[in-house]
């Protein structure tokens, strides 16, 4: 499938809020009526204070989602500031096994390299298996001497890359 990364449009805000939403929950690391829901589907907020990237198809449907941050900016949980975050990564269900989730993580990399950073570092959850594939694959370490609990019972990995 052809698949275009780029930065979101106002038509692509709807669609993303709804494939991070549908991703999160319909995978269970999330619960549908947790406050995170509202969080995920703001997709608008994380487009004004961050940058969201989406990967498209030839008719700009919306097949996955991500939200790029610098450390030390607002939606940066664990980056430093020389660092570039991952956040909310997801892939709609139908376009799961066709790349989307590598392309967006590759972007990233991509403004990560382009801002003149000097790696990245993000949190994941022990269970998001699928996107642990796409990070090793890519060259992505876990460091688990960062890892960290944003909240009592919920465990964050955390993967490292420098360039």
């Amino acid at each position: 499938m052809n698949v275009r990364i780029r930065t979101a449009v106002e038509a692509d805000l709807a669609a993303a809020g709804e494939v991070t939403v549908e991703a999160f929950v319909g995978d269970g690391h999330t619960e549908p009526d947790g406050s995170y829901v509202d969080l995920l589907r703001d997709t608008r907020r994380r487009s004004t204070e961050a940058e969201l990237l989406v990967a498209v198809d030839p008719a700009d449907r919306v097949l996955g989602c991500v939200t790029f941050a610098v450390g030390g900016t607002t939606w940066a949980d664990i980056a430093t500031p020389e660092e570039g975050e991952i956040r909310m990564l997801a892939t709609a269900p139908a376009a799961r096994g066709l790349g989307v989730g590598e392309a967006l993580v590759r972007a990233c990399i991509d403004r990560s390299q382009s801002l003149g950073l000097a790696g990245m570092a993000f949190s994941t959850r022990p269970r998001m298996r699928a996107a642990h594939r796409i990070y090793d694959r890519l060259g992505f370490r876990r460091t688990p001497t960062r890892d960290w609990y944003p909240l009592p019972g919920i465990e964050l990995w955390v993967y490292t890359m420098t360039f």
